[in-house]
């Protein structure tokens, strides 16, 4: 099962729901608001994307930041502000996606 984290208002999420939706691609959708990720699910992100392609960092939130929270972005930060994340982080059996691409959905299908 294909599980999509972001949160519901989110313009992206909802055209890669869409996208997802309109091609029968099954999926779970968990919103970071309603369901916090933990330190092992973060953790997990990072492993596998770096923080570099994992934090949004032309979201209000990251520009609220102070400088020194932008050179040192840690899980604690990121779980507190989890705006902060990219949207949306698809997780597959055996892959982790971030952002929303038509190419690389359509090798969901």
């Amino acid at each position: 099962m294909i599980k999509m984290y972001g949160i519901k208002n989110c313009d992206t999420i909802k055209k890669a729901q869409k996208f997802l939706m309109n091609h029968q691609v099954d999926f779970e959708f968990i919103d970071f608001r309603d369901h916090p990720i933990d330190n092992t699910k973060l953790q997990t992100f990072v492993d596998k994307l770096t923080w570099e392609k994992l934090i949004n960092k032309r979201s209000t939130t990251y520009r609220n930041l102070n400088d020194e929270e932008k050179d040192n972005i840690t899980l604690e930060l990121v779980l507190k502000n989890p705006t902060l994340i990219k949207r949306p982080v698809l997780v597959t059996n055996n892959d982790i996606m971030v952002g929303f691409s038509e190419k690389s959905y359509l090798e969901l299908c």
